[in-house]
């Protein structure tokens, strides 16, 4: 479960509603509906945090939904969990002839978030104001989070058949035909 840790010498902040093009704002009804239908945010009435949302472009003429949490973010305090070291990871590829990339990037909605830091993720659409149930990629201290899950998970795999950071994840093999074996031991 993941915990925002606001510290207590901050004061909520409302930002004021932005507004968006009917192109951006029909992207943002469907981006919202998909997260309702996934159940990874709830409605909210009387939020005392508020933020807006951002289109970042992904391209192909897509969007991508983010969350403009700076202020919430600027209140938490900061998680000292150490992510792992590129470089010790990519040594740890070394003489391996069989690899497997996976992006667990959606592993983020897996991790629920405190129910009483819920509220405090709520955001601005044009229609209700909702707030996430699920731990979201903007928020201070979500990769640490995940790190720290990702090494509780996966802790006899590690630096054996398998390597990992925050989110992206390699399985490994020193012999082609042992690799089946290695992903399904990984998973």
């Amino acid at each position: 479960m993941h915990r925002l840790g606001i510290r207590s010498d901050f004061r909520p902040v409302k930002q004021k509603k932005q507004s968006f093009t009917p192109d951006r704002a029909r992207a943002i009804d469907v981006e919202v509906e998909k997260l309702i239908r996934a159940q990874y945010i709830r409605e909210v009435d009387y939020p005392k945090w508020l933020a807006n949302m951002v289109l970042v472009p992904k391209g192909e003429g897509k969007w991508r939904l983010c969350i403009d949490f700076t202020d919430l973010n600027k209140a938490c305090q900061k998680d000292s969990y150490p992510l792992y070291r590129i470089d010790a990871l990519i040594d740890g590829t070394t003489g391996c002839l069989l690899m497997s990339f996976l992006d667990a990037f959606q592993g983020y909605h897996q991790i629920p978030l405190h129910p009483k830091d819920q509220e405090k993720t709520t955001f601005i659409t044009n229609k209700p104001t909702y707030c996430y149930t699920v731990m979201s990629f903007e928020l201070k201290n979500a990769g640490a989070t995940y790190q720290r899950l990702v090494k509780k998970l996966f802790q006899y795999h590690l630096g054996r058949n398998m390597e990992a950071y925050v989110d992206y994840m390699l399985v490994k093999s020193l012999v082609v035909e042992h690799h089946p074996i290695d992903l399904e031991e990984c998973f």
